[in-house]
Parts: structure tokens; sequence; C-alpha cells
């Protein structure tokens, strides 16, 4: 299985794509979250955290069972509870497992400008290299969930992996192995997406008419879907209802990036044409250097010196001006 899992990189931030994509033999690994099975027992935001080597971070009273009010760069994985009050009169406790989705439609790497900042691997895993991040916060700008996080202390930003340590050596992810109930699941895509709507069928026949597999189509799914009980709830589960990559934003800076590489290729060849016809200039010898400056000081002195005199004295030489009125002495 670690074979079959290996990461071979299928795409890198602000990278042309080296191969021809012809072949697809891969396999796409996936997580689902089943809403229906979790107890919000909190056992995978420990696990992650461990996993992770992720620090401690002090709790926050919200007045709900969460640990912390939002996901920060040192929680990449949030239990999210939510009580809504519905039309009947009853009482919904909405529980989502808050992270990365790992998009087919990546926007954070479709945003990301710094070179392999952003890395799609061919089995789905969409990771973070934080050596090459600069730190512009775009890839949170092109996140359709909200979910990467900016570290003001690193200037990085930070979010799930997937463990895409443990997948590549065969192993399920840290939040998986760690749930008790077995309401997050792992495997290949097409496992998750066949689990997904068996059980939808089954929430339906209890009488969850709008249960849902949410995997949705606008980022091409995702590698980290939910079975969701009351899928006419999806804003109350701080789910999107139709996240989509904001293509107009981002096919403009994908045309800047393609004007940057046109004018830089446009000065390479106007440099090459400046060589071609003038050669290359060398510096002259020190002595023949030497020479031409003294040259053009001695042009400099004889120009001085032909130069036409002030206008005459009227009264003639120094020394033979004759007083007013007299004769010379």
């Amino acid at each position: 299985m670690a074979t079959e899992l290996a990461l071979n990189v299928r795409r890198r931030s602000a990278t042309p794509a080296s191969g021809t994509n012809i072949r697809r033999d891969h396999v796409e690994v996936s997580k689902l979250v089943d809403i229906d099975l979790c107890i919000g027992c909190k056992a995978c935001e420990i696990a992650c955290k461990e996993w992770n080597d992720l620090p401690v971070e002090p709790s926050v009273n919200t007045g709900s069972y969460q640990t912390r009010p939002d996901l920060t760069p040192a929680t990449w994985d949030l239990m999210i509870f939510n009580e809504v009050e519905r039309d009947s009169g009853d009482l919904a406790w909405l529980i989502k497992k808050d992270s990365c989705l790992h998009c087919e439609e990546p926007g954070c790497l479709l945003a990301c400008p710094a070179p392999g900042a952003v890395v799609q691997y061919d089995n789905g895993i969409v990771d973070f290299n934080q050596e090459n991040c600069i730190g512009c916060r775009y890839c949170i700008a092109g996140c359709p969930f909200d979910i990467p996080r900016f570290d003001e202390e690193t200037g990085k930003v930070y979010k799930c992996t997937m463990c895409v340590d443990r997948v590549s050596n065969g192993l399920e992810p840290a939040c998986v192995k760690s749930c008790p109930t077995g309401s997050i699941r792992f495997g290949t895509k097409e496992e998750m997406v066949a689990y997904g709507e068996a059980k939808v069928s089954k929430l339906k026949a209890r009488g969850f008419e709008h249960a849902m597999h949410y995997d949705p189509e606008g980022v091409g799914g995702v590698h980290m879907s939910y079975v969701v009980p009351h899928g006419d709830m999806l804003p109350d589960y701080e789910l999107p209802e139709d996240p989509k990559v904001p293509g107009a934003y981002f096919g403009t800076l994908s045309g800047l990036r393609k004007l940057g590489s046109a004018a830089t290729w446009a000065g390479a060849l106007a440099t090459g044409i400046f060589f071609l016809r003038t050669g290359r200039r060398r510096p002259p010898p020190e002595e023949e250097a030497v020479a031409e400056a003294y040259a053009l000081e001695e042009r400099d002195e004889a120009a001085a010196t032909t130069s036409e005199p002030p206008d005459a004295d009227p009264y003639g030489p120094a020394g033979d001006a004759t007083p007013e009125g007299g004769e010379p002495g």
C-alpha cells in the first residue's frame, strides 16, 4: 500500500506543469466524516496535536463545547458545535470536524505566487511547504472554506496535511486512527463516495429527508467529505452551499504572472539582439586610457589660451592713461 500511495507530485503553486498527465493510474485517497456517528469527543483534535507535534494552546470558554473559537496556526483540527432551534421547535445539535478538505481544484494552490509553497500530490493531498512560503496570505483569500491560518511569529501559513507522512507509508491519518465510533473513515476516493451514497440512503430511510453527501463540485470534489444528516442546514454547519474558487480574481493574477514572464523573455531577447549587433565592449588598456586623459587635458588648456580676450580698456594699456584735462607727466 505504501507504494500505491507514493508521493508523486501532481502540481505545485506558481510552477508550470512538467508532466503530460496522460496516465492517471494512481490511487486517490480520501477521508469521510460521518456526522451521524460523531459524538464530539475531540479525540481527533488531540491526535492531530500529538502526531504533528503542535504546541498546546489555552482553551477559551465560548459558551459551547468547542475547545477554541476558531482554527489557529497550531490547531489544524477543531470540532465545531452549534445548537440551532428548528422551525418545529426541536433543538438540533450540529457537529462538524473543521479541517482542510483537500480540494481537487485547490484555491490555495491556484492563488499562491510562491513556487512550490503549495503542493498537490497525485493521491489528492494538498500540502504546504513552509520553506517556500513568503507569507503573502493569498492562499487564505483563495480558500472557499476559510481554512489556512497565518502565524504572525513565523510569517508562514499552516493547515492540515492529512498526515501525509503517515499516508505515504501506508498508514491512516492520526484523526482516523483515534476516532472511537468510526465516524472518520479513510480509503480511496471511490470507496468513500460509495460509503457516502449508501449512508445517505439509510438516513433518508430513517426520516432525514435532506441528508446528503457533501462533496461539492465547485472545487472539483474534495478529499475530506461529509455525510450531513441535515443537508438543508449547511450554513448552520458552517459549510458553504456552493463553494467555488474565485476565478475572476485569480484569473487576473494568472494574467499578471504571464505578463511578467513575457516581459522577462522580451528583455532577454532585446539584450541578445543588442549584444549581437554591437559585440562585447572591452575597457581600454590602462596606458591608453591615461594617454587619452592627458590629451584631453592639453586640448582643454589650448582652447583656453586661444580664446578671445575681453573688450579693450578705453583708456589704453595700464600706465598710459592721461589724466583728464592734463598731459602725461
